[in-house]
């Protein structure tokens, strides 16, 4: 029997790029409860470092949840190549990073990662720069019962 898929949105962000490093992201569990999160870290780094971290957070917590299917959107080409190519390009500055988001996505049955537009990752955008109301007012399960909110240290 195939389990269930947890669905989650995420996006990382550089202010300036480089800069200071943020991520966020929104999580659908299969049963329909929302979870977010949202921090901003202390060093800097490129957007994709940003990108990368905000997935290593998701398949952490996820791993937490004992999810065993996992799908990921991203609007962000790079992080999608290097996650799902068998052998991606090298990266010689951001091998670790992608490399530890390669060996936690292989603790899952399955993880797809997707590309997406922009437009359709605004929820995951806010909660990036910390955007809460924004991201309340495009999912409106964020800051009801149904849902949690969780940050990173």
């Amino acid at each position: 029997m195939h389990s269930p898929i947890w669905t989650v949105f995420i996006d990382g962000s550089a202010l300036p790029n480089p800069g200071k490093l943020s991520i966020g992201g929104i999580a659908y569990a299969p049963d329909g409860h929302v979870d977010c999160f949202s921090h901003q870290f202390s060093h800097t780094g490129c957007n994709n470092e940003a990108e990368a971290r905000a997935a290593i957070h998701a398949l952490q917590w996820l791993a937490e949840k004992q999810a065993r299917h996992v799908l990921i959107h991203t609007d962000n080409s790079i992080l999608a190549e290097q996650l799902s190519l068998a052998e991606p390009k090298r990266i010689e500055r951001l091998f670790a990073v992608y490399e530890k988001a390669r060996t936690l996505a292989r603790q899952f049955e399955s993880v797809q990662v997707k590309w997406i537009p922009r437009h359709k990752n605004a929820i995951a955008d806010a909660l990036a720069r910390g955007d809460w109301v924004t991201a309340a007012s495009l999912e409106p399960l964020i800051g009801h019962s149904a849902s949690s909110v969780f940050s990173v240290e």
